[in-house]
C-alpha cells in the first residue's frame, strides 16, 4: 500500500512474491483521499517540525488515513475474490510528514494496529527508521523493485518516478542499482495549482501548457545546491518551497508559474545526469506526473534518450510504489535488505521493517 506525497489517494494492490523474484501483480485499485484530509494533512507538514505525538489534529487524521488504507484492503480483496487469511502480509508505508535524514529524523503517521485489527492481516510498516538511524537518506526505497520489475532488460535503464517528489533508480548492465531524489515533480505543481485556481492537480497539463517558462526564475531555482550535490540525496516535499517563494515564485501569473514548476521538474531530472555511471538506454516513467503531457514533453527535451512511460513496458504504473511495499513487506519478514549503500547512502545493506500482529492490536 502507498500514500505518497501528493496526497491524492491510497493505493492498494496485490502482489505474488518472496522478495526476490516476482509473480502475479494483481490489479490494483485507489482510494480518493477526501479534500478535507488532503487539506488537514497539508496543514500538518507545514507544522511537522513542532509537533507533539498526542496532537489532536494529528490523531484525528491518523485514525482517518489508517480507516481509508483498511477501506482499500477490503475493497481490493473483495473486487478480487481473495479471502484476508489467503493474505500473507500488508506492506503499509503510511504517509510522509516530516523527511530530514540530515537529522537523523523521518516520520510516516499509520496506525499499524489498529490496521492489522481491522483487516485481520498482520501489518508490515516503519519501512525507513532503520536506514535512517544508521546513517541513510531513508529514500528512495523503491529502487530494489524497480530492479526486480525490469528483469532482464536492456541496460543501463533509468527508471523515473514523478511522485510528489521525483527519484530516478540507475539500472546497470552489471547488476548495479544507483538511487537518489532528483528534485520536485507533482507537490509544488499540485500546491500551486490548488492556490490558484481551487483544483487538486492540473489536469491534463492544461494550466501549464497555457503558460510560458519564466527562465530567470528557473536558473534561480536551479542554482539550488541540492542539484550539484552528489547522490545519496533525498527531500521532503517541501525542500524547495522557501526557495521559490525567496525567487519571487508567487509574482508570477498561475499559467506561468505552472509551466515553470513542470520545467524545474524536468531540469532538475536532467541535472542528475552527470551523477549517472553512464546514460540510460532509455528512461521509464511511472508515478501520477506520466498522466502531465507537459510534464512529459518537457521530460522529452530536456533527456537524451527515449522517454516512455511504465505501459510502455506492460507495468502499471499507477500501481507500482504499493506494489513495491508489498515486495518490501516480503523481504522485510525474510530479513533481506530494504536499501544499499547505492540506493540510501547507507553504510551497508540495510534489512528493516517492523511486524505488527491483528493480535496484537
Amino acid at each position: 500500500m502507498m500514500s505518497g506525497t501528493s496526497l491524492d489517494g491510497v493505493d492498494a494492490a496485490l502482489v505474488e512474491t518472496d522478495g526476490e523474484r516476482l509473480g502475479a501483480c494483481g490489479r490494483a485499485l485507489t482510494l480518493p483521499m477526501p479534500p478535507w484530509l488532503r487539506a488537514k494533512l497539508r496543514a500538518l507538514m507545514q507544522r511537522a517540525h513542532t509537533l507533539a505525538p498526542a496532537d489532536p489534529d494529528l490523531l484525528a487524521a491518523e485514525a482517518a488515513l489508517t480507516s481509508l488504507h483498511a477501506d482499500a484492503v477490503h475493497a481490493l480483496l473483495a473486487r478480487e475474490g481473495v479471502e484476508p487469511r489467503a493474505v500473507r502480509a500488508i506492506g503499509f508505508h503510511g504517509q510522509t510528514l516530516l523527511h530530514r535524514p540530515e537529522a537523523r529524523r523521518t516520520w510516516q503517521i499509520g496506525d499499524a494496529r489498529a490496521l492489522a485489527a481491522a483487516t485481520g492481516i498482520r501489518v508490515v510498516h516503519d519501512f525507513r527508521s532503520a536506514d535512517v538511524a544508521a546513517g541513510g537518506q531513508g529514500a528512495p526505497l523503491v529502487p530494489l523493485f524497480h530492479a526486480a520489475l525490469a528483469g532482464a532488460a536492456a541496460r543501463p535503464v533509468a527508471v523515473l518516478n514523478l511522485g510528489g517528489v521525483a527519484n530516478v533508480s540507475w539500472l546497470g548492465a552489471d547488476g548495479a542499482i544507483l538511487a537518489f531524489d532528483t528534485g520536485p515533480a507533482n507537490a509544488m505543481l499540485d500546491d500551486w495549482t490548488h492556490r490558484h485556481t481551487g483544483a487538486a492537480f492540473d489536469a491534463g497539463g492544461r494550466l501549464a501548457g497555457s503558460g510560458r517558462v519564466d527562465e530567470p526564475m528557473l536558473a534561480r531555482l536551479l542554482a539550488n545546491p541540492f542539484f550539484a550535490a552528489p547522490p545519496p540525496k533525498s527531500l521532503d516535499r517541501l525542500a524547495f518551497n522557501r526557495a521559490a517563494a525567496e525567487a519571487g515564485l508567487e509574482r508570477l501569473a498561475p499559467a506561468d508559474g505552472a509551466a515553470t514548476l513542470v520545467a524545474f521538474t524536468a531540469r532538475a531530472v536532467a541535472a542528475a545526469m552527470p551523477h549517472l555511471p553512464a546514460g540510460p538506454r532509455r528512461w521509464i516513467v511511472c508515478g501520477g506526473g506520466r498522466h502531465n503531457p507537459a510534464i512529459m514533453r518537457a521530460l522529452a527535451q530536456a533527456l537524451c534518450a527515449p522517454v516512455g512511460t511504465a505501459e510502455d513496458e506492460g507495468w502499471d504504473g499507477d500501481a507500482i510504489e504499493a506494489q513495491a511495499f508489498g515486495f518490501l513487506a516480503a523481504r522485510s519478514l525474510r530479513g533481506l535488505p530494504l536499501s544499499l549503500p547505492g540506493t540510501t547512502g547507507v553504510p551497508a545493506p540495510m534489512p528493516g521493517g517492523r511486524v505488527t500482529l491483528p493480535d496484537a492490536a
